[in-house]
């Protein structure tokens, strides 16, 4: 509506103003939402077979010492005298592959690396004295024990009804010599097999 007069023609200038300052506003909203796509600069393709400096000389690195490291010789373990000893008062063996875990005495534990305070085990307790590393004496076991059976195999008797002659050490036995009661049981040779000779354990007596 237009009114009359100059007050007329004042409100038709405010609503004019108004309306374009209110146009402006709703035309000023979407430009200032609408944002430039933010592009970022892709990277040329490398061609197949072509490598750029930096890429080529990491690698080259990396390969040199992985090369360097797999060249290094492995240290191999000295191996230790497994021979037993028995004390020359009591009979006791001191064995290397069962060692004296209650004494501290790790298993695999060679007799010349026993400590130069050691004492006899056994000797300390029946109250013999105390006997050191000096009265013991080099000792092998002769007679050896069926895990199974309980079968002794004796080097001096030997195993003459299968060929082993008399005076014949356990090591020099066959690698397939099995123990003789045990192949003759069909209970164990069916459910164990044969039992070898990593089947028998020296007697210490």
């Amino acid at each position: 509506m237009c009114g009359k007069g100059r007050k007329g023609e004042v409100f038709m200038a405010k609503a004019v103003t108004a309306s374009k300052k209110s146009g402006l506003k709703k035309s000023a909203k979407p430009a200032a939402a609408k944002k430039k796509p933010v592009t970022t600069a892709r990277k040329k393709p490398v061609p197949a077979g072509r490598t750029t400096a930096k890429k080529v000389a990491t690698p080259a690195k990396k390969t040199t010492a992985v090369k360097k490291a797999a060249k290094k010789p492995v240290a191999k373990k000295a191996s230790k005298d497994m021979t037993r000893y028995r004390c020359k008062l009591c009979g006791y063996i001191y064995s290397p592959f069962r060692g004296e875990p209650h004494n501290g005495i790790p298993a695999g534990t060679a007799f010349d690396d026993l400590p130069d305070d050691y004492v006899c085990p056994i000797c300390g307790q029946q109250g013999k004295g105390r006997i050191g590393k000096w009265g013991f004496e080099e000792w092998r076991p002769t007679r050896y024990l069926c895990s199974l059976c309980n079968y002794i195999y004796d080097e001096e008797r030997g195993d003459p009804n299968r060929g082993i002659k008399l005076v014949t050490k356990f090591e020099d036995l066959p690698d397939d010599y099995c123990c003789p009661v045990c192949a003759l049981d069909a209970t164990i040779r069916d459910g164990f097999g044969k039992v070898l000779k990593h089947g028998f354990s020296p007697l210490e007596f």
